[in-house]
């Protein structure tokens, strides 16, 4: 235990230590929010990778999909690295640094105000962003608070809140400088954790061939053996939309598409590309690998589910390692989830402050931007740790596991955002009618959903279809995107852009002729 106290005490004072120094680097809004524009291709991909994956993906999805699927969950995680990380990088890379450099959009609200020429979507886009990053901010404490709990037996509630402090200091003093340096060592720590984790939970059970052995000699609801270890696992159709949502989400995920916006130069994101395709290949894939397990850790009860819950999972898998590698792991987990919420408040409250606050009141300067983006880094996360001490001991727990809250993040933001965003950066024939649209869909799929699922409106609702379970939060999300994707095209079909909306696209497409 002393031990533990020891790296994690040391750990925190690093970080801490980066914040301070940054402090007096950061002049403006620009390098408050993108670090002037100027960071290197690890640092960029360190940051996207880190932002990525958090205590929801090693602590909530590992466990609870690892449980669901067995082995077959590592096609979650290998779908995060090709569709996720090196698709995103390839299509939406270049073009996403070029535009919104070209139009000074810092955000992506501003990103659609100075692209389809409209203020209206620059609102709208802003509350979305600030109100459905809350549950997925809620989610990362879950995450972290169910490990701490395990390891250190302090209260969950003092585990969140120390975190949320923890994160305030250094992303309130050095902005998205120090978060890029943070996340490039909380990256080096994630990668040397997972790959020693993997090794270790392995030898419990005999090693990888006894590991699949004894997972293989596991029956699932059918009485049926051989189906955790095998490579579509017990339920191919329902995995499919696990992997959609965790893996295409990122190309509509503020916190995440940012990160183009912030890289230094075109030869810059080539090597981004490669190191953080390699990053989500040992850390993606290592987590939900391992989550495959985790019918080994845990006893399930009468309905089949884990003892202690889905998200107490990874934590009881834990239990079996020796102190110094358990250790690493809480460092691990803590860097992975700093790391996510450091871009979480970032991207937040640069959004309110920018898109919001700012056309409100007129002659503010570059000083007071950033005092207010620093005040609402703590407001924001406030909310979000009121949030998670509810979820965590509200009478609606089962509907607040990790699992759920972010399925209900992602689904609302990635699905209003996803289909407009790509699109932009390559049709012209995009309209704002189309835009809304999309964020009216992808918005009201995932409320309505919430309605009738989470909170039990319509109390006979069918829970299945075909095999696909309606009730999931996470395939919810999966459709959000996907009929974006089909409803921003057609709605240009049938709607026109008045001659100032072709003056703004042309405008903006002359980046890629210069």
């Amino acid at each position: 235990m002393v031990l533990r106290w020891i790296i994690l005490v040391v750990y925190l004072m690093l970080m801490i230590g980066i914040g301070a120094y940054y402090r007096k680097k950061t002049a403006n809004v620009n390098d408050f929010v993108l670090g002037g524009r100027g960071l290197g291709p690890w640092f960029t991909a360190f940051a996207y990778g880190t932002s990525y994956f958090s205590a929801v993906i090693f602590v909530g999805y590992a466990g609870k999909f690892g449980w669901a699927y067995g082995v077959a969950s590592t096609w979650v995680g290998i779908g995060n690295a090709i569709i996720g990380s090196l698709m995103a990088w390839l299509i939406l890379g270049k073009r996403t640094r070029t535009m919104t450099k070209h139009l000074d959009a810092k955000t992506m609200p501003e990103f659609f105000e100075f692209r389809y020429n409209s203020k209206t979507l620059k609102t709208v886009s802003a509350l979305i962003i600030f109100i459905f990053l809350i549950p997925y901010t809620a989610s990362v404490y879950n995450g972290l608070s169910r490990l701490f709990e395990k390891s250190f037996h302090i209260d969950y509630e003092w585990c969140i809140v120390a975190m949320a402090v923890f994160t305030a200091i250094y992303v309130i003093m050095g902005g998205y400088k120090a978060t890029a340096l943070n996340d490039f060592i909380q990256g080096i720590i994630m990668l040397i954790g997972i790959a020693a984790v993997v090794v270790a939970v392995l030898k419990v059970n005999g090693g990888f061939s006894g590991s699949m052995e004894a997972m293989g000699a596991i029956p699932d609801a059918k009485g049926n053996t051989g189906v955790f270890n095998s490579i579509i696992g017990p339920d191919p159709i329902n995995l499919i939309g696990v992997v959609i949502l965790t893996s295409l989400g990122t190309w509509g995920l503020p916190q995440m598409v940012q990160k183009f916006y912030a890289i230094k130069d075109d030869k810059s994101v080539v090597t981004g590309t490669v190191v953080s395709t390699i990053f989500a290949v040992v850390v993606a894939g290592g987590c939900y690998f391992l989550g495959g397990f985790g019918r080994l850790f845990m006893e399930k009860n009468e309905k089949g589910e884990p003892i202690d819950g889905f998200d107490a999972i990874v934590p009881t898998m834990m239990d079996s390692l020796p102190s110094a590698l358990f250790a690493l792991i809480i460092v691990l987990v803590l860097s992975a989830s700093m790391s996510t919420l450091s871009s979480l408040v970032l991207t937040s409250s640069s959004t309110l402050t920018i898109d919001l606050i700012k056309p409100l009141k007129k002659n503010m300067n570059e000083k007071e931007e950033v005092r207010i983006m620093r005040i609402f880094i703590a407001v924001f996360l406030l909310i979000s740790v009121a949030i998670a001490v509810y979820s965590l001991r509200g009478a609606k727990q089962d509907a607040m596991v990790i699992s759920s809250l972010m399925g209900i993040s992602w689904g609302a933001l990635a699905g209003a955002f996803l289909a407009p965003f790509m699109y932009g950066l390559f049709c012209k024939g995009v309209t704002k009618a189309a835009v809304m649209a999309s964020f009216i869909c992808g918005v009201g799929i995932t409320v309505v959903h919430m309605l009738i699922y989470t909170f039990g409106v319509i109390p006979d609702a069918p829970k299945t279809l075909g095999g696909l379970t309606l009730a999931s939060p996470v395939n919810a999300g999966a459709f959000a995107m996907l009929f974006g994707l089909i409803v921003v095209p057609v709605v240009s079909l049938f709607t026109k852009s008045n001659d100032e909306d072709k003056k703004a696209t042309e405008a903006a497409f002359e980046c890629y002729t210069k």
